[in-house]
């Protein structure tokens, strides 16, 4: 991957975009498949305390978007999180971010597989066993390789049929779904203990990933100083008040049966069939075939780009940035992360690959609260008038806590899987540092 241009050679961002488009970008990207799904995870959990689990990922998502906007707008450079991570913290720390941004996309694409074939099981029980299961996972996603290998841009028009599906139907659930709540179904009982909230708050943390795609247009936001924190807190709001409205609409709905373990592959659609008959549960299907595919589409078109860049860098092997004679697309990288994911899909498991992600993901924005506040020492982007976040000498702690909390929670195959790419990832930067030395070049963060 290439150095980040240097500010002063980047042309002049056009500042375009107002509060309410920058919101709706937030929670477009937020809103995934996850929500189609975890409803029942967080009943098994926590019961009726649910909502807090919400609560707790809600704010911590908050306080890291405002660390992630303003290291944004301090360094407006190409590249990303792993732009001014390496820029506050050094190049080794902005590669690993690009290399644990990568991990936890890759596991996210197996993950939301996952969803993608108990939906597809769901609707055509033909499909729902194993081998079955199996073929259709690796035909959908050898498709979805070829179709990037021979350069279609399918990505972007699925994209935006998958925002519409995966939101009106959430929507029409909640709205449909609150006359049939039972409220004794909502009844709290025992208080949850911290161990089992930090348990369902970092599996939960999943469904709020996302947001730092879309603050990184920050450079092209008209005022940003104010239009950012308000586009934070109308999208964090917004998709809070959502996640918890249809997590007290399945379990008011479901009650206990929620947490059943019939129930946990489409939480949603079951409640939906006490809303309006197999109607409702199979309009619930199709919504989490179509955005769940939309993800995947999306994902193995910008994914790969990766791989192929830190093979252009030298990192990984030079086959793996190999250009298409024809069709001028990173064959070899496209079909090497389609075969990454179909691995991971077919023998992984939703929570596993969901809490693997997260820790990769997680340790990214910890990345991320720790960049921001060695840039306000270094003063970094002074000059540009930055977004700075209100009691920016604060947040970043407080975030960068929270994530700590959250982590602790993960299991050991999580931080084994994430440890060993990051053992690996460091022995490749040090090749590679290595192999540059002789030739007078430095090292620059990657992008």
């Amino acid at each position: 991957m290439a150095a980040p241009v240097p500010a002063a050679a980047e042309p002049a961002l056009r500042r375009v975009i107002g509060v309410r488009g920058l919101a709706a970008a937030i929670f477009n990207i937020t809103v995934g498949a996850a929500i189609f799904v975890l409803p029942a995870h967080m009943a098994a959990g926590l019961g009726a305390a649910a909502p807090l689990a919400y609560l707790v990922c809600a704010v911590a998502t908050a306080l890291v978007a405002l660390c992630i906007a303003e290291a944004g707008s301090r360094v407006p450079q190409s590249g990303g999180p792993y732009a001014y991570v390496g820029t506050a913290l050094g190049p080794y720390a902005g590669y690993l971010c690009g290399v644990l941004l990568w991990l936890g996309i890759t596991l996210a694409m197996g993950a939301v597989s996952t969803v993608f074939a108990d939906a597809v099981g769901g609707l055509l029980p033909g499909l729902g066993g194993p081998l079955p299961r199996a073929i259709l996972l690796v035909a959908v996603i050898a498709g979805l390789a070829v179709v990037n290998i021979r350069g279609a841009a399918l990505g972007s028009h699925v994209s935006s049929i998958a925002t519409v599906a995966k939101v009106v139907p959430l929507i029409a659930f909640v709205a449909l779904g609150l006359p049939h709540v039972r409220a004794d179904n909502l009844a709290l009982g025992s208080f949850p203990s911290l161990s089992r909230l930090g348990e369902s708050g970092l599996l939960l943390m999943f469904a709020f990933f996302g947001m730092e795609s879309a603050l990184q247009v920050s450079g092209e936001v008209r005022d940003a100083a104010r239009a950012v924190p308000r586009a934070i807190a109308l999208a964090v709001t917004g998709v809070g008040v959502l996640y918890i409205s249809v997590q007290l609409v399945a379990q008011g709905i479901l009650g206990s049966a929620l947490a059943a373990p019939e129930t946990a592959k489409a939480p949603l659609a079951a409640a939906a069939v006490q809303i309006a008959g197999p109607t409702g549960s199979t309009l619930i299907l199709i919504a989490m075939i179509v955005s769940t595919f939309g993800f995947m589409t999306a994902t193995m078109l910008s994914t790969p780009r990766t791989l192929f860049a830190l093979a252009v860098d030298r990192y990984l092997p030079r086959p793996l940035a190999a250009v298409h004679p024809e069709h001028h697309t990173p064959y070899v990288a496209i079909a090497i992360q389609g075969v990454i994911v179909c691995a991971i899909a077919i023998t992984g498991t939703y929570v596993k690959l969901a809490i693997m992600a997260n820790v990769a993901i997680l340790l990214v924005y910890l990345a991320c609260c720790l960049g921001v506040w060695r840039l306000r020492r270094l003063d970094a982007g002074a000059a540009d008038k930055p977004f700075v976040m209100p009691a920016g000498q604060v947040v970043p702690w407080v975030a960068a806590g929270l994530i700590v909390a959250l982590l602790a929670r993960a299991t050991a195959q999580a931080w084994l899987l994430t440890g060993g790419v990051m053992a690996a990832a460091s022995v490749a930067f040090l090749v590679r540092r290595g192999s540059l030395q002789p030739s007078g070049r430095a090292s620059h963060p990657t992008s």
